[in-house]
């Protein structure tokens, strides 16, 4: 199973981006967590810049805007 951390203040494209790996993992009949972070401190811990940031398996995987369906596919 593997373990999502969406970053972000919940934004639309926070939301979509969160929407968007369930929707794959579902495609695929993967098992996922996707746990939403709002927390600013817990964000800036991480260490990204801009919003949403995606966190698997405890590593910054993308930063900023709605990553592209493609980038989400490669994760699974």
């Amino acid at each position: 199973m593997k373990n999502f951390k969406v970053l972000g203040t919940g934004c639309s494209k926070c939301k979509n981006t969160v929407r968007l790996i369930e929707e794959i993992a579902a495609e695929k009949g993967e098992q996922v967590t996707v746990e939403k972070i709002e927390e600013i401190e817990k964000m800036m811990s991480y260490g990204i810049m801009a919003t949403p940031g995606v966190v698997l398996d405890d590593i910054v995987v993308h930063a900023g805007g709605v990553p592209a369906r493609s980038k989400v596919e490669g994760w699974f």
